[in-house]
This record gives C-alpha cells, structure tokens and sequence, in this order.
C-alpha cells in the first residue's frame, strides 16, 4: 500500500495516528526507526508534549547510547534515560529464543510506570511494517503492554522510513541497523556483561576499519566475524590488524563467515516449533 506513496503520504499516514493523542512517550534507540517516529511525534504533538526515553544497559553499545542523546537534543525533544538491568534476570541470561521477549517486558514495566506518574496517555514505538514478516518475539510485549507502533500501523516498510527520513532531512536515514549486542550471542549460550563488552570492543574495531554494517558472532573461544559478501576480500587484507586485538578479547578462533552479513543470522538455527 504503501510502496508508490510519496514522502508527504507517508508522513501524512502517520500523523494520522498520532494526532488523537495529547501526549506520548517515545521509546527512543536513535535508530533509524525511532529517530523518524519522534520527529513525527514532535511535529504532531509539540515537544512539550512528548518524551524521547531511551534505556541504557550492558546490550546496549556506548556510541549508539551517545548517537540516542546527540539526536534527541538535535530534534528538540525532552529525554530521559531508563536503566532497565535486563541483565540480572535469570529469563534474559538464559538466552533462550524468548529473550527479546523478556527484555522488552523489563523496559515497558519501566514505561508503563513513568507514563502513569508524569501523566503521559501513550507509548509509541518504531516497530515498522516488516517486522511483522520476521521472528520478532518483543511484539508480544507490544501488544500485552498496549504499546502503539504508529509506523507499522501507517504500513511503513523499511525502505518507506528510510525514504521518508531522507525527505525530512534527518541523519539517520542510511543509518546501519544495530540490533542490541545480545542478538550475537546464539540461542542457549548464556549471555554475560563480559560476552557483550568483547562483542562491542570487537565490532568497533570492525567500525574503525571501515565496515559500519558488520556483526561479531560470540561463540565461545570463537569469534565469527560477518561482513557484507562484496566486502570478504577486503577484510581478508586487514587479517593482521583484526586478529591480535581479537586474542587480545580473549577469542582463541577467528573465523570469516562466507556467507556474508545478514541481518537476523542467529534465528537460522530455529526450528518452526521454536518460532
């Protein structure tokens, strides 16, 4: 539907959903999603009235925390930041295909409890049109917490969004997705704040040497590094300045996966039951 649209539908579109409301909080990553949603919202609602709340946790990489702050000031929003420790409970560490699940649970409960003490009637969120297709088991917490996704509502794709924040203007529009660090670690493999600080340090070498869409996949002593397929040869060259600071991480194996960058590459392992 919303293919042929052009910017001005597709803000129109969402607008239309957010424009009842007198005020909302955003769930706010800086991500290319929800930095389009809080623009929105603060054109619709005025930045009096809306909240940009950004969670910061061990899954979380410094840079983006920072990218989320730099963004929020830029575009004129009130913010605050929310500590939602999703790494001290048991359901979370277990890593089991659910734990999206549990950590969206832990920052809604927060949510839902400052929307009740400051008197906001909404949460919004950047959940988008093709997240529907994929395994996204945090929807469930978006529907049990009454959480409105104005975008996915309005039917925007991810290209919609993209070509939408590229009209208006905004930063982030080619911005690379950056999933929370935890989606490195495979199913069943118990996450700890050690595994994500070796993944952050390691992708931000991988960042520093030019190759912003990548991904470091823990397992165990080894370190499977995914690159975009155009980009192996590349990195094949740069095989000395990546490996000793790996070691250095505590990686005894450093592997190249052939198959190259994808998004969503740990939830291969799922069966049809597990989903």
């Amino acid at each position: 539907m919303t293919s042929k649209a052009s910017p001005q539908q597709l803000y129109d579109n969402v607008q239309k959903i957010i424009k009842p409301l007198n005020n909302a909080i955003v769930a706010f990553s800086g991500g290319v999603d929800s930095t389009l949603l809080l623009k929105i919202a603060l054109d619709t609602l005025g930045p009096k009235n809306v909240l940009a709340v950004t969670a910061q946790s061990e899954s979380m990489p410094k840079f983006q925390f920072d990218q989320a702050i730099e963004i929020s000031t830029q575009l004129g929003s009130k913010q605050e930041i929310i500590f939602p420790h999703e790494i001290d409970d048991p359901n979370y560490q277990a890593n089991t295909p659910q734990r999206c699940y549990h950590c969206k649970c832990k920052i809604f409960d927060i949510l839902t409890s400052l929307a009740q003490a400051k008197h906001y009637e909404a949460i919004l969120c950047g959940d988008n049109a093709d997240d529907i297709h994929d395994y996204r088991p945090g929807l469930q917490a978006v529907k049990e917490y009454h959480i409105i996704s104005p975008l996915q509502k309005a039917g925007l794709t991810k290209n919609n969004i993209r070509q939408l924040s590229k009209h208006l203007n905004l930063n982030t529009w080619d911005k690379p997705a950056q999933p929370c660090l935890a989606t490195r670690i495979p199913y069943g493999q118990t996450i700890t704040p050690e595994k994500l600080q070796q993944i952050e340090q390691a992708e931000t070498l991988l960042n520093s040497l030019d190759f912003p869409e990548s991904r470091l996949r823990h397992h165990g002593q080894t370190a499977r590094i995914e690159v975009p397929a155009e980009k192996l040869n590349e990195i094949i060259k740069l095989r000395e300045k990546i490996i000793p600071t790996l070691k250095e991480l505590g990686f005894t194996y450093i592997t190249l996966d052939l198959q190259g960058f994808r998004s969503g590459s740990a939830d291969e392992t799922l069966t049809p039951n597990q989903k």
